[in-house]
């Protein structure tokens, strides 16, 4: 009897062992910030089955962002349900069920899977945020920032949850950018990397991985590349014009990089440059540009302001 006793224990804390190494099946998501990224990562999580939670600080950036995502969805059914509307209907009909606000962070984490965050720019104002729901959220859920510039592993050393923290980067606009970097602390588990790359593959998207390096994959790549093109105009070497034109003929780019530092907004552009500055002050692809610099002060910041390397009406 003794035996068969110690046969059941062995045997109930291997299932328990194999419970625990499983990976999570995220059905509820909270999102942390209403911004474009925000609502994108909503709509896509929504539209996909998942339970979300859209987070803000005011109701009044909360209904802008759900008009958004309802403007977003119509687009997307457009094409996805263009012989279809009723069906397309529906479809719009369900996701918005599937979707909430909120503007307590902490009441709705209670009973999440998934905690991303996608706020200002900002470490210290991150890490006050995942320091916080840390005390609130229940220990399986896993917290994940969509910094597409700062380190994942000083957010995560923020909370007590290292192993369930990881990179979420998803791209703007996000319904329709395919692609989603998935970035790996040293600390985080292979049970959450797991969970974090299934999730992305449920919400429709190509995950990719990364080790948290500077830039993941796709910025640390584009932004060098962007301030390469800066230090050639700067010198004299080419105009603006015919470097756009001669990275949209001859590499096949659909923008040129000046069009593209306008369309990302010089402010973020030279934000994410000093940073990396600041972190290896001797490698000359991180180094600051004095016309990136003189732009920016001017509040020239591209686009979303009207002048930035052009002017726009």
């Amino acid at each position: 009897m003794a035996f068969a006793t110690r046969q059941f224990v062995r045997a109930a804390s291997s299932d328990a062992a194999t419970a625990a190494a499983k990976k999570l099946l995220i059905k509820h998501v909270t999102i942390i910030g209403g911004g474009l990224m925000g609502a994108g990562i909503a709509q896509v999580a929504a539209a996909s089955g998942h339970t979300v939670v859209l987070v803000d600080q005011s109701d009044e950036i909360l209904k802008k962002s759900t008009k958004g995502i309802e403007e977003s969805l119509k687009r997307v059914t457009k094409k996805k349900f263009a012989d279809k509307p009723e069906a397309g209907a529906e479809f719009i009909k369900k996701t918005l069920k599937n979707l909430t606000t909120s503007t307590d962070a902490a009441s709705v984490v209670h009973s999440t899977d998934l905690v991303i965050e996608a706020i200002v720019e900002n470490l210290d104002v991150k890490n006050e945020l995942f320091k916080t729901l840390d005390k609130f959220a229940p220990e399986h859920t896993i917290f994940a920032s969509n910094t597409s510039s700062l380190q994942i592993t000083k957010m995560a050393n923020a909370t007590t949850r290292q192993d369930r923290f990881g990179g979420l980067h998803f791209f703007n606009p996000v319904p329709m950018m395919k692609l989603v970097e998935v970035i790996k602390t040293p600390m985080t588990s292979q049970k959450t990397f797991e969970s974090l790359v299934d999730f992305s593959k449920a919400v429709g998207k190509s995950p990719v991985s990364c080790k948290d390096t500077p830039g993941f994959i796709v910025n640390r790549l584009l932004v060098p590349y962007m301030m390469e093109a800066v230090r050639l105009f700067e010198r004299g070497d080419a105009s603006k014009e015919d470097i756009d034109v001669a990275m949209k003929l001859g590499a096949g780019y659909p923008m040129g990089p000046f069009e593209l530092l306008d369309y990302v907004g010089l402010d973020t552009s030279k934000y994410i440059i000093d940073g990396w500055h600041s972190l290896e002050p001797n490698n000359p692809l991180f180094a600051p540009s004095p016309l990136l610099n003189k732009l920016v002060e001017e509040k020239k910041l591209g686009k979303k302001t009207g002048e930035g390397f052009y002017k726009y009406k």
